[in-house]
């Protein structure tokens, strides 16, 4: 019995060997369900996220703050940036101003105060639209890995208190404040260095200096400090892991508004078109998935008609209730069209003689209306006028219209020579 079952159990898997894929993965287990309020695979891995975070996670939180709600913007940060361009000596209490006069959002505001950051974010638009993107798919894991090189330059030395900027370290993070609230220092720093050894040698990271600065020996720097009195107002909730509107006054003040909560939210009406990447993202903000080769056809005028199903025939070959079929181009659908368009042979017309052996009348199929050309008339001047005169003639047999006292009397018969009825002679 045990030889038996085993010669078997060994045929069985032959059997199972042997059949094609697709007859196993009919019997296979159905895949389960995604959990619910499960985790979707990250947009950007742990290397990419340092790379794109280490040249600002030293910023003060403040300004880093903003940096990250703006780069969400990326198209009007570049208005920006050109309009900072176009006006670089406003300041100050007209600078703030200047911006209720335009309808970028208020995080984009703000970063009019700092030049630099600006052109750093437009000349590097590729980095500051990953920055956003990764910040609105990703923002705990954003806030995470400023926390990791925050403590990285610490623990290499180079992040400490200046007299521009106080750096408070608690037990699971770090905070970077301004020395003075209303004004701020915006750092200049290698990452190579301050971090240390950079682990990823693949992705090594962003860095950017401003024009015109010269790297001295100090491996952390500073600019010259900037007033920025109520535009600044972002900041973390580092126990929570986002960001909010810390100070509530200074942005009401700043934006001319009346807020009292603190959330922050992403306004999509600022995006103005920009895609989203991220499925989940695109998702939250109301976007379709991106559209693909097949969804730019009807584009470009391919859009392909579905097969007309044959009507039933009837007697005469004629569609049953009488219709005749549906004409494209001039022709029965589906037939020729041109030169070589089939005759339609129709009987000929009440009162009209054929001599004898004369061939059955033989026209054209009708084509469909189109509209005019641009100077399609050119050319048929004669033509014209004699289709104008027999019209007028014939309004003025039946009494409906009176001759212009310049236009001359047609000639009786429809203007034929002879004065005939308009029959063969």
């Amino acid at each position: 019995m045990k030889d038996a079952a085993r010669r078997a159990l060994i045929g069985v898997l032959i059997l199972l060997l042997a059949a094609p894929p697709g007859v196993l993965a009919q019997f296979a287990p159905p895949s389960p369900p995604p959990l619910e309020g499960a985790i979707a695979p990250p947009i950007f891995r742990q290397e990419e996220l340092d790379q794109l975070l280490a040249p600002i996670a030293l910023y003060p939180d403040p300004l880093l703050a903003q940096i990250l709600m703006g780069s969400t913007y990326p198209l009007e940060v570049v208005q920006a940036a050109r309009w900072v361009k176009a006006y670089p000596n406003v300041s100050g209490p007209q600078l703030e101003e200047a911006m209720q006069q335009q309808l970028w959002d208020p995080s984009v505001k703000s970063l009019t105060s700092f030049p630099q950051v600006l052109a750093m974010m437009d000349g590097n638009l590729e980095w500051s639209q990953k920055l956003g993107e990764a910040f609105l798919a990703q923002q705990p894991e954003v806030m995470a890995t400023v926390q990791t090189l925050r403590a990285k330059a610490q623990a290499a030395g180079y992040l400490q208190n200046t007299p521009q900027q106080t750096v408070i370290a608690e037990p699971q993070f770090i905070r970077i404040e301004p020395a003075t609230p209303q004004i701020v220092y915006v750092p200049v720093y290698n990452p190579t260095v301050v971090y240390g050894p950079w682990w990823y040698p693949a992705y090594p990271p962003y860095y950017w200096y401003p024009p015109g600065y010269v790297i001295g020996a100090s491996v952390l720097s500073f600019g010259i400090g900037l007033a920025v009195g109520a535009i600044l107002w972002g900041g973390f909730d580092w126990h929570r892991r986002h960001v909010t509107i810390v100070n509530v006054h200074n942005y009401n003040t700043f934006n001319r508004t009346r807020i009292t909560d603190g959330t922050w939210r992403h306004d999509v009406v600022h995006r103005r078109g920009v895609p989203y990447y991220d499925p989940g993202v695109r998702q939250r903000f109301g976007q379709g998935p991106l559209p693909g080769a097949g969804a730019r056809e009807p584009f470009r005028g391919r859009v392909q008609q579905p097969p007309q199903q044959p009507a039933p025939r009837g007697t005469g070959g004629r569609p049953v209730g009488g219709a005749a079929p549906p004409r494209v181009g001039g022709t029965p659908q589906g037939g020729p069209i041109g030169p070589q368009a089939p005759r339609v042979s129709r009987p000929p017309a009440a009162g009209v003689a054929r001599g004898p052996g004369a061939p059955p009348a033989t026209v054209r199929a009708p084509q469909a209306p189109r509209p005019p050309a641009a100077l399609e008339g050119v050319g048929r001047g004669g033509a014209t006028r004699g289709f104008s005169d027999r019209g007028r003639s014939s309004r003025m047999s039946t009494g409906t219209a009176r001759p212009s006292p310049s236009a001359p009397r047609a000639p009786a018969g429809g203007g034929r020579p002879g004065g005939g009825g308009g029959g063969r002679r």
